[in-house]
């Protein structure tokens, strides 16, 4: 496999973070216009790199990557996780979804939030959802990809709740916090067994790559651990992606603004979760009873929803 070091990688969620402390300045000097122009140019430098990012791994051979390590972050006893970014085949797909799409919505919200008083609160919490992402996408490492997963439910909560005076709103944003908190505990359980286990086989890793490259190994030394890892995972995933059983805060979601319903809740943040199976998919793969658990969930939420949508009078 061949994989090239870059240091383009870290501008791609670093560009929106620089767009939420400028939204955050905004607010504080009651200057909301400047958030207007900087927030969706932000993204759109965002998009810009991540286009030139996968041009240059286009160039490489099947199956290689970009990667760029920042720094490393947590050296303590066996553990070793370094803040790195990663681009490959599946990654390059959601980081251009994401800075795409997300561009799309930020220039949507300038005339549909324009007479909003919270207008670079809006922009400062929409940017900080976009970086989150794609920090969530972009990380090498469970750790890291934990990152974004936090910071997409919390922007999630705040953006649902965005309107919080009106207390139907607050309770969404609350509704769909509580929730994400049960698949994020699942989250962390799964990580710290999926650690330990590792550790024991003298393979301590959190990397993506080399959990996926050592399936095959604890498969045969632990059965249980990549069924039950699996499923906690599935059990994270169902709260990020809003399947059954932790479905019941995205109704509740459309509270938010429109732009923000069709970025987070339908575009992008709901397809976490199926890209954190997806790119554990090798993990999967040696679990046959967490894939049709999967399976069943997916297929059954499919159903529950489309039934619940021939009744619905709010196209919303």
């Amino acid at each position: 496999m061949t994989i090239e070091e870059t240091t383009l990688l870290r501008w791609i969620p670093l560009l929106p973070l620089i767009g939420t402390i400028v939204g955050i300045a905004a607010a504080a000097t009651d200057r909301p216009r400047v958030t207007r122009i900087v927030s969706p140019l932000m993204v759109l430098l965002a998009f810009v790199v991540a286009a030139t990012a996968v041009v240059r791994l286009s160039g490489l051979p099947a199956g290689g990557a970009l990667h760029d390590r920042v720094y490393s972050w947590i050296s303590v006893g066996p553990l070793s996780v370094d803040l790195a970014f990663r681009v490959d085949a599946l990654t390059a797909v959601m980081i251009l979804v994401v800075t795409g799409v997300g561009f799309l919505i930020h220039l949507y919200s300038i005339g549909y939030m324009e007479t909003d008083p919270d207008l670079a609160r809006y922009f400062a919490y929409l940017n900080l959802f976009t970086g989150s992402m794609l920090i969530l996408v972009l990380g090498e490492s469970l750790p890291v990809m934990f990152i974004g997963w936090e910071g997409v439910g919390l922007c999630s909560y705040l953006l649902i709740g965005f309107w919080y005076r009106e207390m139907p709103n607050a309770d969404a944003g609350q509704k769909a916090m509580l929730a994400n908190r049960i698949g994020d505990a699942a989250f962390l359980i799964g990580m710290f067994l999926l650690f330990w286990s590792l550790a024991s086989s003298g393979q301590a890793t959190l990397n993506l790559d080399e959990v996926n490259h050592q399936a095959g190994a604890l498969a045969a030394a632990m059965p249980w651990v990549p069924t039950a890892v699996c499923l906690l995972l599935l059990i994270a995933a169902t709260g990020k992606s809003a399947q059954i059983p932790l479905y019941v805060w995205l109704p509740d979601a459309m509270a938010g603004p429109t732009p923000v319903s069709a970025l987070i809740h339908a575009a992008t943040m709901v397809t976490g979760g199926v890209y954190m199976i997806a790119r554990l998919s090798p993990l999967y793969a040696v679990a046959p009873a967490a894939l049709e658990v999967v399976a069943l969930i997916g297929g059954v939420t499919c159903l529950y929803a489309a039934t619940i949508a021939l009744v619905q009078e709010d196209l919303k």
